[in-house]
């Protein structure tokens, strides 16, 4: 599949994506703990459909030692027993965040409560804006048919 449009070659594109990729290093510095980061971005993208997130999530996550069992059970999180108490309330309030059309009233105050009890106030914003910042660029890829299955880890550091 080709991508609808060049990212890099637009002038417009790079002009805008300059600041978004500039968000979203300043989200991967931030106080949350990358582990978390990384499933959030793959559970995110897992909604979204985006394979070009997907692709780049989980290369990014297994070459930071991420386990492929954690990496597969994402989807199933629920279910799961490989992730901590934490982990599973960032990953639901990255579903609540993400499924915001599915649910009338929005992400409700349990989902919210239960992701302040395990995050800080600097680490409950990144993770707020994590969650919107991956849906972003989950649309993004999606409308223009960004390709998977060729990112190397570290491709855009």
């Amino acid at each position: 599949m080709d991508a609808r449009l060049d990212y890099f070659a637009d002038p417009t594109a790079g002009k805008a994506l300059k600041y978004l990729m500039s968000a979203g290093r300043t989200l991967k510095d931030s106080a949350l703990p990358a582990t978390t980061q990384e499933l959030v971005a793959l559970r995110v993208s897992q909604i979204n459909g985006c394979a070009a997130c997907i692709d780049m999530h989980t290369k990014e996550a297994a070459a930071a030692g991420e386990t492929s069992v954690r990496l597969n059970l994402v989807a199933a999180w629920r279910e799961a027993t490989v992730f901590t108490e934490a982990e599973r309330a960032a990953l639901e309030l990255a579903e609540a965040g993400t499924r915001v059309a599915d649910a009338a009233p929005g992400v409700g105050d349990a989902v919210w409560e239960s992701a302040a009890r395990h995050y800080d106030g600097e680490q409950l914003t990144a993770l707020v804006m994590l969650i919107s910042f991956m849906n972003t660029v989950n649309r993004l890829n999606i409308i223009t048919r960004q390709p998977a299955g060729d990112y190397q880890p570290g491709q855009f550091h």
